[in-house]
């Protein structure tokens, strides 16, 4: 009988505070039965991950096929210059297998050492925007941003929701990590529109009424824009052609506009759909792509507009790109590899001094040994989407490539714990798809960090992520390899802590903040800065980047938040959803203004230096 930690299961582990917590029997014995773990330890693949240049001994007699069609014998011994990629290797008996070869490390630029913008895109509104920033918003904040020095902007995820009513607002709970958000486009830019809507003026103007709301109602958004998209598509579908998009995005995207045509017939959960298609192989989803041809391609058509207006906006600055955690339960990805997900589980964080519950994000895991077997080939393309035009790319919570937190479905967080990935295989995936994209990635490693893993994500010069709010050394100390930053999109703003407005909207929703916890960041605030007790906001503001920019860290962030004294996060973690409304409150200021904002122009002018 094989040992849980043959599958991955930590039969204790040990939480932020030091102490230890034994699992028990029943949890550990339930994660084997979810897994579909059998008597014995998990098969191995037939998959080698190997650096380029190692020495690798096979069996005798093999082809091997390169990722280009070439086809080469190998007797007992792979040739030590392999180019980068995916290959196979097929033994006598004509069996596949696996090979990837990849570099040492991810890409880094060379002396890599430059500053940026945070931001959450629906919260840019401008003049034009249809009530929340768009990828024509991106475009231009990019320029205006290059135009200042700055050498990154970081977005939040753009992924894909169900096309379905109400519009998920969280950009951490995607419905596919693969493909983006219509709610992004700007439609005034999508080639024969004018031509297609004679009452475009109009629909503009009742798409800018939007901006009046306070709040973003992306429920309003969408109805509006899939109603204009589609009178544009009845009058475009028979002139236009984007195979080519069609061909390199494949399966998965046939996979994911059906998910959209059938969450339009039957809800966005599809695990509570009529049962023949809930399996994408089954053959009712195959008649549906017959029946519903034209809608189908009204999806994939959505994904080639998103992906025209996104490089547009990538071509006018550096995008660094942000990969959520995990997706939604009864979303597109889950559907499309219900096979490798597991079910009935949950990931999140034990217990822990800032949340004595725990947390639970209602995303699942991938289950390793069913990774392993599939090649990694859902890691792969989700981590090629992710890249996808991207200068940069943030992975949310990277400790996840080590171990996830599984919790079973519907019970309390102290009932789970952490199972263990392959971190030196996804690793050397990711730095192969890093290398080929030519993009740098930084790891979210903020919370419980497991023991050797930052000095593993150096090694494979993944940039960690350091934060004012919780770095006792000052930033000059900062590590180079890192990222500089005030806070993130679930911590307090510099005007929340500053005016005591964060801890107040805490107290007012009943979430118990503590107050040790506050007087510590305005302390850290004090400490960085030497300012007084009732110095004006934006001063504080202005010399806390002043402060982050003597950090030699390779790439410092401020938040547009903190640029135009914002006192609310975009996420307060914890908060009811019918009392606060979180992913939905837009900067005080539209894009005009805050290219022409005081404050934020003073901060641009501190990183700079």
């Amino acid at each position: 009988m094989p040992t849980f930690s043959a599958w991955g299961i930590d039969e204790k582990y040990r939480d932020d505070s030091g102490q230890w917590h034994e699992v028990s029997e029943a949890t550990k014995n339930n994660f084997l039965a979810i897994m579909q773990a059998g008597q014995e330890g998990p098969v191995d693949p037939a998959l080698l991950v190997v650096r380029q240049a190692a020495d690798v001994n096979v069996p005798d007699s093999c082809e091997l096929q390169l990722e280009d069609g070439t086809r080469l014998p190998v007797n007992g011994k792979l040739s030590r210059d392999l180019p980068l990629g995916y290959h196979s290797i097929f033994d006598r008996d004509g069996r596949e297998s696996r090979l990837i070869v990849t570099p040492p490390r991810c890409f880094l630029p060379p002396d890599l050492h430059t500053w940026g913008w945070a931001l959450q895109l629906y919260s840019l509104r401008s003049r034009s925007s249809w009530g929340m920033g768009d990828l024509e918003d991106l475009r231009r904040f990019c320029k205006w941003s290059s135009g200042l020095g700055a050498g990154i902007v970081m977005v939040n995820p753009l992924c894909a929701t169900a096309p379905v009513l109400p519009q998920q607002a969280s950009p951490y709970y995607a419905s596919s990590r693969l493909f983006l958000s219509p709610l992004y486009l700007r439609i005034e830019e999508i080639a024969g529109a004018r031509e297609a809507l004679p009452d475009l003026e109009r629909l503009c103007e009742e798409g800018r009424t939007l901006n009046d709301a306070p709040l973003i109602d992306r429920d309003a958004i969408y109805r509006l824009k899939m109603r204009t998209l589609e009178k544009i598509w009845s009058q475009v579908r028979n002139k236009i052609s984007f195979s080519d998009f069609e061909r390199n995005r494949g399966r998965s995207l046939q996979l994911f506009a059906s998910f959209c045509v059938l969450a339009e017939q039957f809800g966005a959960n599809w695990r509570a759909w009529p049962q023949q298609y809930r399996s994408p192989d089954s053959p009712a989803v195959l008649a549906l792509i017959v029946e519903f041809g034209d809608r189908i391609r009204f999806y994939k058509w959505l994904q080639f507009l998103l992906d025209e207006q996104l490089k547009a906006a990538s071509s006018a600055g550096n995008i660094m790109q942000d990969l959520p955690v995990g997706v939604a339960p009864d979303g597109a990805d889950a559907w499309m590899w219900q096979d490798i997900f597991a079910k009935d589980v949950s990931v999140g964080a034990p217990p822990d001094l800032f949340n004595s519950n725990g947390q639970d994000w209602g995303l699942p895991p991938f289950v390793p040994h069913k990774l392993r077997a599939a090649w990694y080939e859902p890691f792969i393309q989700t981590v090629r989407a992710a890249l996808r035009y991207a200068r940069g790319l943030r992975i949310d919570h990277v400790m996840g490539l080590f171990r996830l937190f599984w919790i079973p479905v519907g019970e309390p967080s102290a009932h789970g714990t952490y199972v263990r990935y392959n971190a030196d295989e996804m690793l050397a995936i990711l730095a192969l798809e890093s290398a080929r994209a030519e993009t740098f990635i930084v790891g979210e490693d903020l919370g419980t960090v497991d023991e050797g893993v930052r000095e593993k994500l150096a090694e494979y010069a993944v940039l960690s992520y350091r934060l004012l709010w919780f770095e006792e050394k000052q930033p000059e100390h900062y590590p180079k390899l890192a990222v500089a930053a005030v806070s993130t999109h679930d911590l307090p703003t510099i005007a929340g802590i500053w005016s005591g407005a964060d801890f107040d909207e805490q107290t007012e929703l009943g979430l118990e903040p503590s107050r040790e916890n506050v007087d510590k960041m305005r302390w850290y605030l004090k400490r960085a800065t030497n300012v007084h007790d009732h110095e004006h906001i934006s001063d504080v503001v202005v010399k806390t980047h002043e402060a982050l920019a003597r950090s030699p860290a390779a790439i410092t962030l401020a938040s547009l938040e903190d640029g135009v004294g914002a006192d609310k996060r975009p996420n307060l973690p914890g908060a009811r959803e019918d009392v606060r409304a979180n992913w939905c409150i837009p900067l005080p200021k539209k894009l005009e203004e805050i290219e022409m904002d005081p404050t934020v122009l003073r901060i641009a002018a501190s990183l700079k230096r």
